[in-house]
């Protein structure tokens, strides 16, 4: 895990910084956006190991970052966690985020340790 860099997407700011701060802690070098726009630029320039997008946020969600980075040849490849609100986990979220050729998702609120979990099982 030495190393792995993740960039983190989320408009809550609390969120947020619980995240960057567990996974510092975890060992991971952590870059962290409140816009898809922001996170989209950082990721082109990072290449970071693995994303975790919110998918609501304002302005450009992760819909439309995980849309932009499959465009993308230089970042096309880099795992998505995506992250969102349990009330919507089943609405079709899933099959609509399996069409972006997501890796994973995790509702929100989520214990800390499911998410790590499943990025260790992503990236290690």
């Amino acid at each position: 895990m030495a190393g792995k860099k993740i960039l983190i997407a989320d408009d809550e700011q609390d969120i947020l910084e619980i995240l960057e701060k567990k996974l510092k802690q975890a060992g991971y070098d952590v870059s962290a956006f409140l816009r898809g726009k922001d996170a989209l630029a950082a990721a082109k320039l990072q290449k970071p190991d693995l994303i975790i997008l919110d998918i609501a946020m304002p302005e450009m969600d992760g819909y439309d970052v995980a849309v932009a980075l499959k465009k993308d040849a230089s970042v096309d490849s880099i795992p998505v966690i995506f992250m969102t609100a349990n009330e919507l986990e089943y609405s079709g979220i899933e099959e609509r985020l399996s069409k972006l050729g997501y890796c994973d998702f995790i509702a929100k609120p989520c214990a800390f340790e499911e998410l790590l979990a499943k990025i260790k099982k992503i990236i290690g």
